[in-house]
């Protein structure tokens, strides 16, 4: 095959990539369950569902104008917040490396959190009653920097379980070297 671009010259070699872009091709990215969607949407629908009643009553009882707006308005954003939460969860994701973890997560403002695996103090796993609900936990990593503390929601229990035995493991063998 030949490589060569129009009237015989040679082609550009590709650019590097931006160091800007914070999700690095050169790892195998986990995605993080779905149904996370679902237990966001939930929360999100609580509190619409409050919000809106309130002033559903007050728009009833006054007839007055600023609460049939703020209805509304309350509806808008819930639908706005409704897609967001569902790109919002298929952005996060996390990597496995040799030497630490990285986690993504963003839309807007995209974050690339990388944690040494030395670096870790001890790693929790948690889920509330609506993750229970929907067969899931959250990671969280926790470091000596509280600032650095970084945390992977939406996994099953069992690849929770897995992730932190692993982390744990890597962590205590990497800090013997210390």
């Amino acid at each position: 095959m030949n490589d060569d671009a129009p009237g015989g010259l040679p082609a550009a070699p590709a650019p590097p990539p931006s160091p800007l872009e914070p999700w690095p091709d050169t790892v195998r990215w986990q995605s993080i369950s779905t149904d996370l969607i679902w237990v966001e949407l939930l929360r999100l629908s609580v509190g619409v569902a409050v919000v809106a009643g309130v002033l559903g009553v007050g728009w009833a009882l006054t007839g007055s104008w600023p609460f049939g707006v703020g209805f509304g308005g309350v509806l808008l954003f819930a639908v706005w917040r409704a897609v967001t939460i569902v790109r919002a969860v298929r952005a996060w994701g996390y990597a496995e490396r040799e030497d630490d973890l990285l986690v993504r997560h963003g839309l807007l403002v995209r974050r690339l959190s990388i944690v040494p695996y030395s670096r870790m103090q001890f790693v929790d796993v948690s889920a509330g009653p609506l993750e229970r609900a929907f067969d899931l936990a959250t990671v969280q990593l926790h470091t000596a920097a509280a600032a650095s503390d970084a945390r992977v929601p939406g996994l099953r229990p069992a690849e929770a379980s897995r992730l932190r035995d692993r982390l744990t493991a890597l962590g205590e063998d990497r800090a013997e070297g210390l």
